[in-house]
């Protein structure tokens, strides 16, 4: 009977020796990345787990990137950022995380520090199929994948897009972990977070470029596809206001063209692109497109009611009602 009872207890224990309620599990696809070229660096990832951006991506601006993932130490993501911002490379980084960790084998990292140093890691009790590869400029990883080849299909995908930004070569390489088999389990929720390599004393500028995160889709990565050509297209918007502000009308009106090309049928980019066309004294195009605005919703046309008394339309009275029919 003790014999019996032994075996039953052997594999509770060594579970309970890995994993802990807070820490978690993150089965996973990632990979982190750096771009000198762009001034980048960045982390993606993509699970059937619910909000796994919240667990396995980590980055910030002037220290470096981690993926900490299977059976997660959600540890080794901040005090891996801590590390290196004291001026610890990536490999001393996760060196000291795993000889300090009870449970390396069941654990599965990838960090990149702001020189460029790569440092990654797949235990040998990490589910198949499980492992990674280390490239120029870049680390991937996976963990119980449908198939072999994952992490060849990722690091395929992020040499062939040299040129692209680096939030789109990262997404790049989560489509191509997708279609080379992703997780055995499917598709729940994914993430992208980029930063700048190096910081600039203004943490409000430096972290995120890019923050992506979609908790809980039968599409994740689809959606993050969506929501970073929405970023693209408001980065537009921006630059075409900062365009207005040095009156440099001509560059502001090829921006909001090039945000409202992307998305033709966001009303808030074709107002401001009107109200804009207002101010530099197109009445009759800004009236044209107005219109078709406040058609979709009439709360537009209160809006442009308010506009003058703060300075943002600096019309004539007349033309502000021409405006408003």
């Amino acid at each position: 009977m003790k014999k019996i009872l032994l075996l039953f207890l052997v594999p509770t224990l060594t579970f309970a020796q890995f994993f802990k309620k807070e820490d978690g599990l993150a089965h996973t696809f990632s990979i982190v990345a750096i771009d000198k070229t762009t001034g980048e660096m960045g982390v993606g990832v993509q699970s059937h787990w619910f909000s796994v951006g919240n667990v396995v991506a980590w980055a910030k601006s002037g220290v470096g990137v981690v993926a900490t993932q299977s059976f997660v130490n959600k540890s080794f993501g901040p005090r891996g950022l801590e590390m290196m911002a004291k001026g610890q490379t990536a490999s001393e980084t996760l060196s000291f995380l795993l000889e300090n960790d009870e449970a390396s084998n069941v654990r599965q990292v990838g960090i990149i520090d702001k020189n460029g140093s790569i440092a990654n890691h797949t235990g040998s009790k990490c589910i198949d199929f499980a492992s990674h590869i280390k490239g120029t400029d870049y680390s991937v990883q996976s963990n119980m994948m449908l198939s072999q080849g994952v992490p060849e299909a990722m690091a395929k995908s992020f040499e062939s897009t040299s040129g692209m930004p680096l939030a789109e070569r990262i997404l790049k390489a989560l489509e191509a972990a997708q279609n080379a088999g992703g997780d055995i389990r499917g598709k729940q929720s994914a993430a992208i977070r980029v930063v700048k390599i190096e910081a600039t004393g203004e943490p409000w500028n430096d972290d995120y470029v890019v923050d992506l995160r979609v908790d809980d889709h039968q599409d994740p990565i689809g959606e993050i596809a969506r929501l970073l050509k929405v970023q693209r297209a408001y980065e537009f918007m921006n630059a075409g206001d900062l365009y207005v502000e040095h009156n440099e009308m001509e560059k502001a009106m090829d921006a909001y063209g090039a945000a409202m090309k992307m998305f033709p049928d966001n009303l808030e980019m074709q107002y401001w692109t009107a109200i804009t066309l207002a101010n530099n004294g197109d009445i009759k195009k800004a009236q044209s497109m107005l219109n078709k605005v406040y058609r979709e919703d009439p709360n537009w046309r209160e809006l442009t009611r308010r506009l003058p008394k703060v300075g943002l339309l600096t019309v004539s009275k007349s033309d502000l009602n021409t405006l408003l029919k």
